[in-house]
């Protein structure tokens, strides 16, 4: 039992233990400096009985704090009745003092109200002037950017858009991060980007008004341009003409004197003109206001977009170029609608380099080249189709005077214009064929209107008056008296003036184009071979094939050509003069006269044989012969009469032709008739033929053979004419003579009488007479004479059959 009284080691451990957690809490509740609550808690355990055993400690601490107490009062209770005996010692003086302090207070109170007053006076004064100062400075510091807003406004009211963007730059970077804390400045800032637009769309709207602008007035701009570069051209080409005296004698052969003394006067004229157009020189920029352009091209270069810029820029002018390049379809009909396409496409580049010149990098050198080869295509293109259509020499040198003005203006302006040079080379062989077109016109005239007669002089001055237009000599002619007749007829001198006419023609083509003399000088021989070689040979070729033409207008043509011919060489001589190129000069070329003149003689002389033939074959048809006739009439048919002195009075008209033409004229006329008279003999139609009818046919060969004889033509030797009716003579007289023994004897032997009588024509004729004897002799068998000729008749014709079969066989 006492063992179970006694507590164990570890019950006393947990008592110890308890009662220092106890002591522990009541210090953490003395010193307020835990909170309670988790001291509380460490004190309310799991322990049974722990809340007893706290109060319990709780109630001997605070028996130890009032015994503390208590000794501390006793210590101090002496002094502190001593300071309460002092305090009542000293009550009274101090409600004295009080009452002293309280009047003192408020004397001074009294004393002060209006110090107070003057003080809260300056207090406030001083509050306004700092007040004052500090709106001072801020305003200081507002006012620039105030100042600088209300600029920015002005420019833009005004329009200096690339001033208002400088004045946005400074208000953004300089002014506005000054006074960014108040809100006018916010709104400032919200503005800026909206004035940036604002100015971006206006300077946009101010570059389409000026593109457009430009678009309207570019012929305007490119005729005056064009205008100023002729001057130029003009006022250089009237120097070198003044400074060389001899130019103008060498362009315009005959008109030197004339040229002489307006040489003078041009210059002077050109010279006081070029004075007046020194005052007032317009360019590009005097007929267009660029400033929006520049002002645009400025803006979007400090907003950064000037790429964008410079792209819608090209972008436009590409379009208005296919506008301008863009003919109209009317053009080539009238000499205003090539010049103003032309004037367009000058203003659209004089614009162009305008702006390459005074612009950095809106345009370049490599744009404007890329934009005027795509626009010399294009106007190449268009000239050649347009040009095409040009049937008037004038409209094509006007042509080609504008396209010269027109290169020389753009290569003034730095453009390469040599596609245009070679293009008016293939426009001046369209120049040359309407020229062409038109001198043939000429020249049917002049043909159409020649009486084809010599051309007659009165006297010295209408003799002087022919041989100025034409270059004729003739010895013998001038030694004759007036009246009298040169040998060619008024068409002569007309197309020999006609032909200089077309050489001063071509001639203003070759015109400045820049070409040596000895190029002009080609080219003018060139197309005047041409003349001579296709114009003026057709119309003489076709004048001759004419029906009206007769064998008297066709000698005097023979007669024409043979003087232009002999003037050829006064041509070759005049181009030589306009060109100053000597003939000697290896490369100068020959005029082709000589041959086209002989080719028309050719084709005129072979029309008069033509037509000799044809009258001759007229008379022939009228010939009205009685091939049953018993006797002839004694003298020759009246038709054979007719034609003799119809070719006796032709042929009296050849005197003025060469010898040869007229001599060849009258063979071929007797040939001709031979042929003819041949024929006559073997129509087939012709079926039986009578020794009368032969007698009479004979008469007649006898008249032609007299006419051969007669020498019609000079220049005949011996019986050489005759000879064309040989055949007929030999056939005529085997079957006068009836020689057929001797015929048949020398047949094929060189010396024979009847050489030239073929068998086959023979029998021809002989059997027409056979069967002309049978039906008019129905009775000659009865007749011994008759039989025995009827008999010959039949033997001749067995053996003349039996040699043309062997003819025949042979062959």
């Amino acid at each position: 039992m006492a063992r179970k009284s006694r507590p164990n080691m570890s019950e006393m451990y947990l008592e110890e233990n308890k009662d220092q957690i106890y002591e522990n809490a009541l210090a953490e509740i003395e010193s307020f400096e835990l909170p309670l609550g988790t001291t509380l808690r460490s004190v309310y355990d799991d322990q049974p009985n722990a809340h007893q055993r706290f109060m319990e400690k709780l109630d001997a601490c605070i028996r130890n704090h009032d015994r503390e107490i208590e000794k501390m009062c006793n210590f101090h209770h002496q002094g502190f009745v001593d300071a309460i005996t002092e305090l009542l010692k000293v009550r009274a003086d101090a409600e004295k003092l009080k009452v002293q302090v309280t009047d003192t207070n408020r004397r001074l109170q009294d004393a002060g109200k209006e110090v107070i007053a003057q003080t809260e006076e300056i207090i406030r004064c001083r509050v306004q002037q700092r007040n004052i100062t500090t709106v001072v400075e801020k305003l200081q510091l507002c006012l620039p950017v105030l100042e600088m807003y209300s600029k920015l406004k002005e420019q833009m009211k005004v329009k200096r858009y690339y001033s208002a963007l400088k004045t946005m730059e400074q208000l953004e970077n300089l002014y506005l991060p000054r006074v960014s804390q108040y809100r006018f400045c916010q709104i400032m800032i919200e503005n800026l980007p909206k004035l940036r637009e604002e100015i971006k769309e206006i300077s946009m709207s101010d570059l389409k008004d000026f593109l457009e602008s430009i678009r309207k007035h570019s012929d305007r701009i490119g005729e005056t341009a064009m205008k100023q570069a002729q001057q130029q051209k003009t006022f250089s080409t009237t120097l070198q003409k003044h400074n060389n005296v001899n130019y103008g004698r060498n362009m315009h052969l005959g008109r030197s004197r004339i040229l002489d003394s307006k040489n003078e006067m041009t210059l002077k004229r050109t010279l006081e003109e070029d004075d007046d157009h020194d005052e007032e020189v317009l360019t590009a920029q005097d007929l267009v206001d660029f400033s929006p352009v520049y002002r645009c091209l400025h803006i979007y270069s400090v907003l950064g977009d000037g790429e964008i810029f410079e792209n819608y820029y090209r972008k436009q002018r590409r379009k208005q170029a296919r506008l301008v390049l863009q003919p109209q379809s009317s053009m080539h009909e009238t000499v205003e609608g090539y010049r103003r396409y032309f004037s367009q496409i000058v203003g659209f580049f004089v614009v162009e380099d305008h702006i390459l010149h005074v612009t950095q990098g809106l345009v370049t050198r490599t744009y404007t080249d890329e934009l005027w080869n795509m626009a010399l295509s294009k106007i190449i293109a268009v000239l050649r189709t347009h040009s095409s259509y040009c049937n008037d020499p004038d409209l094509v040198l006007e042509l080609k005077n504008l396209i010269v003005v027109f290169a020389d203006t753009l290569q003034g302006y730095g453009f390469p214009v040599n596609r245009l040079f070679d293009l008016l080379f293939e426009i001046r062989d369209q120049y040359n064929e309407t020229l062409l077109k038109k001198w043939s016109g000429l020249f049917r005239d002049i043909f159409e209107a020649d009486n084809y007669s010599p051309i007659p002089v009165a006297n010295e001055e209408e003799y002087k008056i022919v041989i100025s237009k034409f270059p004729f000599q003739d010895s013998e002619l001038d030694k004759q008296s007036f009246p009298k007749k040169l040998p060619m007829s008024q068409s002569v001198p007309q197309i020999y003036i006609q032909v200089k006419e077309f050489i001063y023609a071509s001639l203003k083509f070759s015109e400045s184009l820049h070409r040596s003399s000895t190029e002009i000088d080609d080219m003018l021989r060139k197309s005047t071979n041409l003349l001579l070689t296709r114009t003026l040979s057709s119309c003489l070729q076709n004048l001759i094939k004419k029906p009206h033409i007769g064998l008297t207008e066709l000698v005097q043509i023979i007669i024409n050509t043979t003087h232009l011919e002999l003037a050829c060489k006064y041509l070759e001589d005049f181009i030589s003069n306009i060109t100053n190129i000597s003939q000697v000069t290896v490369h100068t070329a020959r005029l082709y006269g000589l041959s086209t003149f002989k080719d028309a003689r050719h084709a005129a002389e072979g029309e008069i044989y033509t037509k000799l033939n044809q009258k001759i074959d007229e008379f022939i048809q009228i010939a009205d012969y009685d091939w049953t006739m018993s006797e002839s009439d004694g003298r020759a048919s009246g038709y054979l009469m007719d034609l003799i002195n119809f070719l006796r009075s032709t042929f009296q008209v050849f005197t003025h032709l060469p010898g040869k033409v007229a001599q060849t004229a009258c063979m071929s006329a007797c040939q001709h008739l031979s042929t003819s008279l041949m024929q006559m003999l073997l129509d087939t139609e012709l079926k039986q033929i009578s020794m009368g009818a032969i007698q009479q046919f004979n008469l007649d060969v006898i008249q032609c053979e007299l006419f051969a004889s007669s020498e019609p033509v000079p220049g005949f030797q011996g019986d050489t004419l005759q000879l064309a009716f040989i055949d007929l003579r030999q056939l005529l007289d085997l079957f006068m003579v009836w020689d057929w023994s001797t015929y048949l004897a020398d047949y094929g032997q060189a010396t024979s009488k009847y050489l030239r009588v073929n068998p086959s024509t023979a029998l021809t004729l002989l059997e027409k007479m056979r069967d002309s004897s049978k039906k008019n002799n129905i009775f000659a068998q009865f007749r011994k004479n008759d039989r025995d000729k009827q008999k010959l008749i039949e033997t001749v014709v067995k053996q003349l059959r039996s040699l043309v079969n062997g003819m025949s066989q042979h062959t």
